[in-house]
């Protein structure tokens, strides 16, 4: 399968998807921040001092998936239909596992819409925490899943 985003000349365009037929499309993006334990535990406490950091980050990154054609030059705007994001905090290896679930009825995929939503989200936890853990890694950041579409449905296999 080869790049569509490249016209005849070898420049970027945005693909035309306008004889593409409308499916029900869901993606699945992945990611995780690392952090101190001490750090965790703040945010846990809801201690931070700039507020609830997941609550934030939820919003956040609802809103990232929302702006992603805003952000990425060849993403097309997007009706979506649903975002959900889901946060699982691990103490044992400190570290807080962050889950974007997105769908949409369309003609293009969502799939820049999950994984800009667990990276701004992941961002967004860094930001109201840099004050006390400069040291937080954000990693991990991947499709973990997709559906509908043309090339169907993928399913990442080595989670």
């Amino acid at each position: 399968m080869g790049l569509t985003h490249f016209n005849n000349c070898g420049k970027a365009r945005m693909v035309d998807v306008t004889v593409k037929e409308e499916t029900k499309r869901e993606a699945v993006a992945e990611g995780r921040i690392s952090m101190e334990p001490a750090t965790l535990a703040l945010i846990k406490q809801g201690a931070m001092g700039k507020g609830d950091v997941l609550g934030v980050a939820q919003v956040a990154g609802v809103m990232g998936a929302k702006r992603t054609w805003d952000l990425i030059p060849m993403c097309h705007p997007l009706l979506l239909t649903g975002v959900n994001l889901e946060f699982v905090i691990d103490d044992t290896a400190s570290v807080i596992d962050i889950k974007a679930i997105v769908k949409t009825t369309g003609k293009t995929g969502v799939e820049m819409e999950a994984l800009t939503a667990v990276s701004v989200a992941a961002l967004t936890i860094y930001d109201m925490c840099k004050a006390v853990d400069k040291g937080m890694t954000i990693e991990y950041v991947r499709l973990a899943a997709k559906s509908g579409g043309k090339s169907g449905d993928y399913v990442r296999e080595d989670k």
